[in-house]
C-alpha cells in the first residue's frame, strides 16, 4: 500500500469536511446544524472557509436554497467516501482492538450452503475476529459500505477492487424421485421434462444441452430468483433444476432427490473473492484470504 503524506495545506480541517458533506446530504444548513448539533451561523462559517480554502465555490446560493456546483458535487462524493471510512476504521478498532472485524458481503447459495459450515474453523483459529455476513446480489461500490470484502460470482470484472479466484460453479441436474417414477434417469431425457430456471442464469439449460449433445427445448417453465427456492420447487416434484453441486454436498439437501451425475456438468462462471485497494493489508480480511483459498484447495 502507498502511503500519501499528509500535510496543513493539502488536508482541511475534519469539522470543515464534517459541515461541508452533512449540508451536501441534506440541502440545507439548517438540518446540518441540527445534524451537527451546532448554530447555522457556525455551519455557514466552516462553509465558508472550506471555500476559501479550496479557493472554489461549492455551492450556488440562490436566496435560501443551496446548491452544489459540479466541483462541488464531485469532492462532497470523495468527502463522504473518506468520512465513511474513518468511521468504520474507528468502529472496528473500538468494537474489537485486538483482532478486528470482518464485514463480509456473501450470495444466499454459496454463502448459507458452501461458507457457513465451514466458518467455525476460521473463526476457531482466529478468535479476536468478529465475522459479520450480509446477503447482497449484485455488485457495489465499496466506499458507499462498510464492507470490507465480498463474494462475486460471474467474470473478474468488479471494478476498482482486488480479487482472487475461489471455484467454478459446476452445475448438475436434479429433480424428486416422484418426477423420476422409478426410471433411470438419462440425458435423453431432460428435454422432455419440465424445466426450472434462475433468472441470472439464463442460458445455463441452453449450455447444459449444448454440453451434453441434446437440442435444448424452447426456454419455458417456472423461472427462480434463487437456488435453494428452486431447489425446494424440484424436491416437491415441479420440474427440473440446475444446480451447483455444493448444494448437494449436504445428504439432507439430497434426500428424496434424483442427481444426473453421470451427465457433463458445466460451469456458468466463478466465484470471486473481491476487495477495495484501501483493505489489501487489512489483518482479519488478510486472515480470511488465506483460510479460504485453503479450504478451496483442499477440494
Amino acid at each position: 500500500m502507498e502511503w500519501f503524506v499528509l500535510t496543513r495545506r493539502s488536508l482541511p480541517p475534519v469539522s470543515w469536511l464534517m459541515a461541508f458533506d452533512a449540508v451536501a446530504r441534506s440541502g440545507s444548513v439548517t438540518l446540518a446544524a441540527q445534524e451537527l448539533d451546532l448554530t447555522q451561523g457556525a455551519v455557514s462559517r466552516q462553509i465558508k472557509k472550506l471555500e476559501a480554502f479550496l479557493e472554489y465555490p461549492l455551492f450556488t446560493r440562490e436566496k435560501m436554497r443551496l446548491s452544489l456546483t459540479p466541483v462541488g458535487a464531485t469532492y462532497a462524493n470523495a468527502v463522504h467516501e473518506g468520512l465513511a471510512r474513518i468511521a468504520t476504521a474507528t468502529t472496528d478498532l473500538r468494537g474489537n482492538p485486538h483482532g478486528g472485524v470482518l464485514n463480509l458481503a456473501i450470495l444466499p447459495a454459496f454463502g448459507a450452503h458452501w461458507l457457513a459450515p465451514r466458518l467455525s474453523g476460521f473463526l476457531g483459529a482466529h478468535k479476536g475476529v468478529t465475522l459479520n455476513l450480509s446477503t447482497r446480489l449484485a455488485p457495489f461500490d465499496f466506499g458507499r459500505t462498510n464492507f470490507h470484502a465480498a463474494i462475486h460470482f460471474g467474470r473478474d470484472d468488479w471494478a476498482g477492487a482486488h480479487s482472487v479466484k475461489l471455484m467454478e460453479e459446476e452445475l448438475a441436474p436434479v429433480m424428486s424421485e416422484h418426477l423420476a417414477r422409478g426410471r433411470k434417469v438419462t440425458v435423453d431425457m431432460i428435454p422432455g421434462l419440465p424445466l426450472l430456471h434462475l433468472d441470472t442464469r439464463p442460458k445455463a439449460w441452453q449450455r447444459w444441452c449444448a454440453q451434453n449433445g441434446i437440442e435444448a427445448p424452447p426456454r419455458a417453465g417456472m423461472v427462480f430468483d434463487q437456488f435453494a427456492t428452486m431447489l425446494q420447487a424440484a424436491a416437491g416434484g415441479l420440474g427440473v433444476a440446475l444446480v451447483p453441486r455444493f448444494l448437494l454436498e449436504d445428504p439432507a439437501q439430497r434426500r428424496g432427490l434424483v442427481v444426473l451425475d453421470q451427465a457433463r456438468q458445466i460451469s456458468n462462471g466463478a466465484y470471486y473473492l473481491v476487495w477495495p485497494e484501501t483493505k489489501v493489508l487489512y489483518p482479519p480480511l488478510a486472515a480470511f484470504r488465506t483460510w479460504v483459498q485453503a479450504q478451496i484447495s483442499q477440494l
